[in-house]
């Protein structure tokens, strides 16, 4: 293809352009040649390969992914979960959150915290690998919330001395 275009370019340039620069057009058509035939030596290659390996970001966001088997009354029935924690948060790929609470062989049973109707069969749910927690402390009491401790009320973020797993153990009452 560069021989067509050299061989093309050159008779018109000769015509039309001045004697200066027929003969940078000349230089420009060997030069064309010459890049399209050269091959790169063995330490190019490897020194261009090295270059694109380190600047390749290391690290690697491997998710846990499961789908959807079925949904209905708050219950999501979710499969390809291995490794789910029993009371972990999932997030499903509608941006809803939910509790893992049953976990099966061959699926896992998901308490979902929100509308169920936003989560259809076939939907991506992903391990968060966090366990329910909730904000806990003097600055939550009045406060409206929903199942995470997120508010509701319109009142502003909450004021919370820390945080406490969901599922604990109740004190005694002596």
């Amino acid at each position: 293809m560069l021989r067509n275009v050299a061989r093309i370019a050159r008779p018109l340039a000769v015509r039309s352009l001045a004697p200066a620069a027929r003969v940078n057009l000349g230089a420009i058509a060997t030069a064309a040649r010459g890049y399209a035939s050269a091959k790169p030596s063995t330490s190019e290659v490897s020194s261009i390969l090295e270059q694109r390996i380190l600047g390749a970001n290391s690290e690697v966001d491997l998710q846990e992914t499961g789908r959807v088997l079925s949904i209905g009354d708050g219950i999501a029935r979710v499969y390809g979960l291995k490794n789910c924690q029993a009371e972990e948060m999932v997030e499903f790929s509608s941006g809803l959150k939910g509790m893992a609470l049953n976990l099966e062989a061959d699926n896992v049973g998901i308490v979902v915290f929100g509308n169920d109707r936003l989560i259809k069969e076939g939907d991506t749910v992903k391990r968060t690998g966090a366990i329910v927690d909730v904000p806990i402390g003097p600055g939550i009491l009045g406060r409206v919330v929903d199942a995470l401790g997120n508010p509701i009320d319109g009142k502003g973020p909450l004021e919370t001395v820390g945080r406490s797993r969901v599922q604990v153990k109740a004190p005694g009452i002596l």
